[in-house]
């Protein structure tokens, strides 16, 4: 992708991450750049090709769903292009993360992915259905009814399943922090369907107690399908892989600045679970 060699030195085996982009989408190049923090070679694509070549879909190892207002969200946040990916892409995108590739889709993303069919997903052990499954959650407006342009504290369950927050539980509350910008982002769902979640592990994240500022059911932040790989979540780790993001990162302890933001630990989670030889 143009620009991002500077902001990580590529090496042969470096796994290519496919950014999806379409217009109205306006932050596909942070997460292009998140990516490519995390050592991974991002390439951004529009819909409207992919819709034509589906097959370039399988030269990637990870894939990114970018936050923004696709197509103006008209109609409903992420709707339009979800219905497109539904008819068009959605085959090639089941059978990467079939094939074990880890898909993350941020705020305007994770509302693509559910009406999409991608997320929740099929049952642990299941195939992915030939045709995308109708929606079993929703990112509904939040309860203030406005938009909120925040950083908030965030937890991850410690039985999360979810590769790219897994292992992410002890760091330190300070910098246990994510950037959420949304007026659709309070995750609603029937209560079998988020008691299974809980059960299964697939609650990724969720926003810390006193932090549930758009109303969401068990605070949920963010979810993933039953292996693990897909991860939707309506904060913004793309926009945190530097500490100088950070909101008071001038004053943060040398000690936790020596580490790595939480983002950026979230990308590293998925960029290493590409590399692996069993990925």
């Amino acid at each position: 992708m143009t620009g991002m060699d500077s902001c990580s030195s590529f090496g042969d085996g470096a796994p290519r991450a496919l950014v999806v982009t379409a217009p109205g989408i306006n932050c596909d190049g942070e997460l292009a750049r998140a990516f490519a923090e995390a050592g991974a070679r991002p390439e951004s694509i529009l819909f409207e090709r992919l819709r034509r070549e589906p097959t370039l879909v399988d030269d990637f190892e990870l894939i990114g769903l970018p936050g923004g207002f696709s197509y103006g969200d008209d109609g409903g946040a992420g709707r339009i292009l979800a219905q497109l990916i539904r008819r068009n892409l959605y085959p090639a995108l089941a059978a990467a993360i079939a094939r074990g590739v880890p898909m993350i889709a941020p705020c305007n993303g994770f509302q693509i992915a559910v009406q999409a069919g991608l997320l929740p997903g099929p049952d642990a052990g299941a195939d992915w259905p030939v045709e995308p499954a109708s929606p079993l959650v929703a990112l509904a407006p939040n309860t203030s009814g406005r938009f909120r342009d925040d950083w908030t504290e965030v937890d991850v369950p410690a039985d999360t399943r979810c590769i790219w927050t897994a292992g992410l539980t002890d760091v330190d509350a300070s910098v246990r922090l994510l950037p959420s910008a949304h007026g659709e982002g309070r995750f609603i769902a029937d209560s079998s369907t988020v008691a299974m979640l809980e059960q299964e592990g697939r609650v990724a994240v969720r926003y810390a107690e006193g932090t549930n500022f758009n109303g969401s059911t068990g605070a949920i932040a963010g979810i993933c399908d039953a292996s693990g790989l897909v991860l939707g979540l309506m904060p913004h780790p793309e926009r945190y892989t530097r500490w100088s993001q950070h909101p008071t990162w001038t004053r943060l302890d040398a000690g936790i600045r020596s580490g790595e933001p939480l983002g950026l630990l979230m990308f590293r989670n998925a960029v290493r679970h590409a590399m692996a030889p069993s990925a």
